[in-house]
This record gives C-alpha cells, sequence and structure tokens, in this order.
C-alpha cells in the first residue's frame, strides 16, 4: 500500500470529447480528497499533500464501515443543496463552524483495494470495482459519483443547461490512474470562474468593515509572471471581512512591481505576499484582461500560490492587447 498519495488532475479545455472511449462526471464544487483507510481508521488526504482528516471527522469515521480492510479512494467533500447540486461557499462555511455532521463524500475512483493495486488499470474497471463496493448498504453520506458513456457534448450540454452546476469532467474509459495534470482527464466548465492569489487590498469605505476589495493576481503559464487580474469586493460576510483583513494586516509586504493595465493607480493598495488562494467567478474578461463583475466563492485552502497558473484563455481581444503590450516593450 504507497504511502505517498497525489491526485490525478484533469486539463481544462473548451469543449467535450465525443466518442465511446471517453466517459462523463458531474464536476463537483467542493474539496478534492483522497481517502485512506487501514487498520480500522481512515485518513483524508488533500491535494497538496496535508491531512485533513479532523476537518470531516463525521466522514473519517463512516469510511471504515465499507467492506474493505485496506483501500485508496478519491473523491470530492462536498456540500449539497436541497437541490442536489453541490455549494463550495456553504461547504466553506461548515468547515469555519465545524457543522461537518451533514457533509457528503463523492467516491469516483479506487486505486487500492486490499493488497492489489489497481492504478494500472483501466479506469472503467476501477469503477466497476468501487460502484460494487458502495452496492452493500451503507451511510448515504458515502456516495458513488456515477458516469455516462460517450456523448460528451450532449452531457456537457445538458449539465450546463442545469442551474448551480459548475461543469464535467471526461475521462477516458480504459487509462491507468497517473499522478499530476493529464490528458486523460478533461475538465470543461459551464461558467466562468477561477482560482486567483490574493496580491493586495483596498480601504473600505462608508460603513464597510474590513477592506475594500481583494487585488488579485495569477502566475502567467507563458512567463511565470505574477500577473495582476482586477479585484473582488463583493462575496463577503462581515465576519470574514474581519477575520481576512486580520491575516492581511500581518502579510503586508513592498510593492511587487507587477506591470497594471492603463488606468489603473496603485495609490490605495496595501500590498501582500502572495499566500492566499481564492477562488472567483465573473461574467468575463475585458480586453485588458480584467476581470468583469467578479465574485468571491471562497478561499482554496487546498492549493498552493504557484498552481494558480492561468489556464483558461482570454478573450481574443484580451490576448490581443497582451500580444501588443508585449510587442511595445
Amino acid at each position: 500500500m504507497p504511502d505517498k498519495l497525489e491526485p490525478q488532475l484533469a486539463i481544462l479545455t473548451d469543449k467535450a470529447p465525443a466518442g465511446d472511449a471517453w466517459l462523463h462526471e458531474i464536476k463537483f464544487d467542493g474539496y478534492r480528497m483522497l481517502a485512506k483507510i487501514e487498520g480500522g481508521l481512515a485518513r483524508f488526504i488533500s491535494r497538496n499533500g496535508k491531512d485533513w482528516t479532523t476537518k470531516f471527522p463525521e466522514l473519517a469515521k463512516l469510511l471504515p464501515g465499507l467492506p474493505v480492510l485496506q483501500a485508496i479512494i478519491d473523491g470530492e467533500v462536498c456540500y449539497v443543496q436541497p437541490n442536489g447540486v453541490t455549494d463550495f461557499g456553504q461547504l466553506q462555511a461548515a468547515i469555519a463552524d465545524k457543522r461537518t455532521a451533514g457533509l457528503v463524500y463523492f467516491l469516483f475512483d479506487l486505486l487500492y483495494l486490499d493488497g492489489w493495486r489497481l492504478d494500472l488499470a483501466a479506469l472503467i474497471d476501477r469503477k466497476a470495482m468501487l460502484a460494487r463496493i458502495l452496492e452493500i448498504p451503507h451511510d448515504p453520506r458515502l456516495q458513488y459519483s456515477d458516469h455516462h458513456v460517450g456523448g460528451g457534448p450532449e452531457f456537457f450540454a445538458a449539465a450546463a443547461g442545469t442551474p448551480g452546476l459548475e461543469g464535467i469532467v471526461s475521462k477516458k474509459a480504459g487509462a491507468p490512474y497517473r499522478p499530476g495534470k493529464r490528458t486523460t482527464w478533461l475538465k470543461i466548465k459551464a461558467n466562468q470562474r477561477e482560482e486567483f492569489v490574493v496580491i493586495g487590498w483596498t480601504d473600505p469605505e462608508r460603513s464597510r468593515i474590513g477592506f475594500g476589495r481583494l487585488v488579485l493576481g495569477y502566475y502567467s503559464e507563458a512567463t511565470g509572471e505574477l500577473t495582476y487580474a482586477g479585484g473582488v469586493g463583493t462575496g463577503f460576510s462581515d465576519k470574514l471581512l474581519r477575520e481576512l483583513h486580520g491575516r492581511l494586516l500581518e502579510m503586508a509586504a513592498p510593492d511587487p512591481g507587477i506591470r497594471l493595465p492603463k488606468g489603473v493607480s496603485r495609490s490605495g493598495i496595501h500590498w501582500v505576499r502572495p499566500e492566499i488562494v481564492v477562488e472567483a467567478r465573473f461574467t468575463e474578461w475585458t480586453r485588458d484582461g480584467i476581470l468583469r463583475h467578479p465574485a468571491f466563492l471562497g478561499e482554496r485552502l487546498d492549493k498552493a500560490p504557484r498552481e494558480v497558473v492561468l489556464d483558461r484563455e482570454l478573450s481574443p481581444d484580451a490576448k490581443q492587447h497582451r500580444w501588443a503590450a508585449r510587442s511595445c516593450r
């Protein structure tokens, strides 16, 4: 049984693949977790290798009840709304308030079972074994993540037409499990949302507490440089404004010299070390490569800042603007 656990990751693409060589799953809006069951106990390991068992104590107690002696399972811990859609913001609130008893663990892959390594087996066979384990009556907070074989574009269209769904994940049915980003797993998003690194904040106005906006950035895929993406000021509770502001004050840093678009002033920005990763949704990118109408969704405690590399293409206008700016340097 391997000691080091590292998940396979999906590559973002714009279209779902067609053909029966691919199977398609709903993309959950939660925390990716590998679960290791051994000796009557279970541990949750996050995608960056941290032990998160104490964050989900109720689910950790349920897993050893499955009909296995040893297992490594891949899945996602989620907060499920009454309409069946997962909600990342509610998940974060549940963790912060220690209201985790009602969370659900969606299981979608099986990497090891009772002395047998399954990571080299075909995905379709691994999922069949996982489904068999979960056929035996168990707590409904452990849910098998079913799939649809073939018909990727149609499956994505149905997901995109369902309010609240983030998108789908398409996986090569006959592929083994390989840690890191692989072309055998593809993610297709139904809406505009990305992870960003917090690089600064602005002062609040009027009666607002804490801060006005979080200043956001990401690491450029082409150059590795930290790139300005705008700011987000909506989606925060008063409690979160206070808590985040206290942390930001302790992270003060000199001006990083990041390139700002024309018309954006450095005045009023309090720069911080790029250590906090957040997720935001938005309507589109402007031609200057700035987020339009962004809203804060939550902090990504499971991701390191250097992982935040922009993986969605900007609009053609934004790409053209960036190319023109580079050519004039």
